[in-house]
């Protein structure tokens, strides 16, 4: 009995621990920057990473000559925290932004203003913040998950730095959303719950999801 009691124990910390990462964006994470998250999809990104997209069957990329890039935005309004800096959340929106415009520019010209025959992208960082790493295959042993149970409940336990934006290309003249996408990503791990998360961790799940909007083959 005492070998059962450990066993569904570690079941059931194994279970609660595997499941609070997950790789895309959960229904809880919108933020309300998008209009309509209902017909999202999974799908994998240009790199295969999973993302959550939508696109109308109305969008012809070929009928655009131009897109009206927006600067990208914190949604909701970023504050600092205990973990993420003022600097921080400034210098991560001036490089998603800096990399993102300079994605967005390979695929068609940036204009100066909205207008028949352009797109309108609008870009947001929805959350930064850390998550604690999926179990190992070594944790699944009941006492070492029990072990990694505490590490999680004190904080001590290894976390991902995760980034999440939330994109949409909108039609100009029409106002009709052509592309809404969520993205999550993940940066360098840190070692608590309390340790910094800084613009250096972030850049590694920044530069995947810019990428890929690099990457991103139109429409015909």
């Amino acid at each position: 009995m005492p070998m059962l009691r450990h066993c569904l124990t570690g079941g059931l910390i194994i279970a609660a621990l595997a499941g609070c990462s997950s790789k895309v964006a959960e229904t809880q994470q919108y933020s309300g920057f998008l209009r309509d998250y209902s017909r999202l999809q999974a799908t994998d990104s240009p790199s295969g990473h999973p993302t959550l997209r939508w696109i109308s069957p109305d969008y012809h990329s070929a009928d655009y000559q131009g897109i009206y890039y927006t600067p990208v935005v914190y949604y909701p309004a970023a504050k600092p925290t205990a973990r993420v800096s003022q600097s921080t959340l400034e210098n991560l929106k001036n490089y998603v932004d800096s990399r993102m415009k300079a994605a967005v520019a390979r695929h068609k010209p940036l204009v100066g203003s909205p207008g028949p025959g352009t797109l309108i992208m609008k870009t947001a960082i929805t959350t930064v913040s850390a998550e604690n790493q999926d179990m190992k295959f070594y944790e699944v042993v009941p006492v070492a998950a029990v072990v990694a149970s505490t590490m999680a409940a004190s904080g001590h336990r290894t976390q991902n730095s995760v980034l999440y934006l939330e994109a949409q290309l909108i039609d100009a003249k029409t106002g009709n959303v052509m592309v809404e996408a969520v993205r999550k990503a993940y940066g360098k791990t840190v070692p608590n719950n309390s340790a910094p998360i800084t613009l250096e961790d972030l850049k590694q799940g920044a530069d995947e999801m810019i990428n890929d909007v690099a990457a991103f083959p139109p429409k015909s």
